[in-house]
């Protein structure tokens, strides 16, 4: 890459940035305890903080409520635990199975109904959700197999299923999801917060609905501290600190993601800012031995062929968890010299997209985003840069 493609590269990546620290599970947590705190104040709490962001929300929590924080379980992916939060005092940590579930999700399920049980009569209860919870904890209903839940999660997926869709089918099947979960505290008082990866940020979706409203009347005040939209702003915001242009698309956007790469690209390219940023949820539906990838690569990948002819244009899409599908990379960032670094290695971009193996084809055209675990899952971030390179 030449030093104009490397530095429009590092802008794109700034932004991102700017938007993942938006809605950062810690500072977002933070600011609603902060905002309005415990009543009453004096009360001790237990938090149960569940889901890909369950790490940076609990530390939100320590940092807001001090010492009256008096117990924590954290139920989170394998690989997201933070040195800090186990260093704190009353955590107990579970690492878990995404994004299909097995015997470590049933354990942690287990283990957040004897919580909830044990909780005393004095102490304010808090739930800490986000997504990833759907896979991460279980406790399934009397005749439903773990197998029937890992084939459903294994079928979605590879079906391109809608997140909400998924989440619905899941809770079915779960004696917590669905609002479940709500009827074990017999009615008493308790708050949730949620980061939202979900269309509509409804709680009764988020993690298959884990501290969703139950059936009947329950007592939780339900708040969503950060969702996409939030993203989006946080990455607009900083464009314009830069002196770009920018619009941010209000719709969120759902469907197959080879179909908006496409439309990503021809709006673009006709629009009149510098920077267009969207949010929202593609699909992929997978072959019978997929390759290397997720959903976002995927984008990129299919993208990134439309645009050797247009220099003036980047584009990157990522994963606001900082994973993409069951990848260490958060998606990629793609622009018109992509394709021909593909032809130097030898791949043939709708080749690795036919296999679903995107992650292959960005990996040798030196295109992957990878962030590491971010503390926040609000769904998927794209943005795109239409700024001409300086002549030569």
């Amino acid at each position: 890459m030449t030093s104009a493609s490397l530095a429009r590269c590092a802008l794109l990546l700034d932004l991102l940035h700017a938007g993942l620290e938006r809605v950062e599970g810690r500072r977002c947590v933070r600011e609603a305890l902060l905002a309005r705190p415990p009543a009453p104040r004096a009360a001790p709490v237990w938090a149960a903080s569940v889901g890909k962001a369950a790490c940076s929300m609990a530390l939100g929590a320590a940092d807001a409520l001090g010492g009256s924080l008096e117990r924590v379980l954290v139920i989170t992916k394998s690989g997201h635990l933070t040195p800090e939060l186990l260093s704190l005092p009353g955590v107990e940590a579970c690492e878990s199975a995404h994004p299909v579930p097995d015997q470590r999700s049933l354990a942690a399920g287990r283990r957040l109904l004897e919580w909830v049980a044990d909780l005393p009569a004095a102490v304010s209860p808090l739930f800490l959700v986000s997504g990833g919870a759907s896979s991460l904890v279980e406790v399934l209903e009397p005749g439903v197999a773990l197998e029937e839940i890992e084939q459903l999660s294994v079928r979605g997926l590879a079906e391109g299923l809608a997140i909400g869709e998924l989440n619905a089918q899941r809770g079915r099947l779960s004696r917590i999801k669905g609002g479940r979960l709500a009827s074990y505290l017999g009615g008493r008082a308790a708050r949730a917060l949620f980061i939202s990866d979900v269309p509509k940020d409804d709680p009764a979706v988020i993690g298959s609905g884990l501290l969703g409203p139950a059936a009947g009347v329950d007592c939780i005040e339900r708040q969503v501290v950060a969702s996409v939209e939030r993203a989006m702003e946080g990455v607009a915001m900083a464009a314009l600190k830069r002196g770009l242009s920018v619009e941010r698309v209000q719709q969120r956007f759902e469907g197959e993601a080879t179909r908006l790469a496409a439309r990503f690209t021809h709006e673009l390219l006709i629009g009149n800012t510098q920077v267009r940023i969207w949010g929202g949820e593609s699909t992929v539906r997978l072959p019978p031995q997929p390759g290397r990838g997720g959903r976002n690569q995927h984008l990129a990948l299919a993208a990134a062929r439309f645009l050797p002819d247009y220099p003036e244009l980047l584009l990157l899409a990522a994963g606001t968890d900082g994973t993409d599908g069951p990848t260490d990379a958060a998606g990629g960032l793609v622009d018109a010299d992509t394709c021909g670094r593909l032809a130097l290695a030898g791949l043939d971009p709708d080749d690795c997209l036919s296999r679903a193996d995107a992650g292959t084809a960005l990996a040798a055209a030196d295109a992957l985003v990878c962030t590491g675990p971010t503390g926040t899952n609000v769904a998927d971030l794209v943005i795109g840069l239409k700024l001409p390179p300086p002549r030569s």
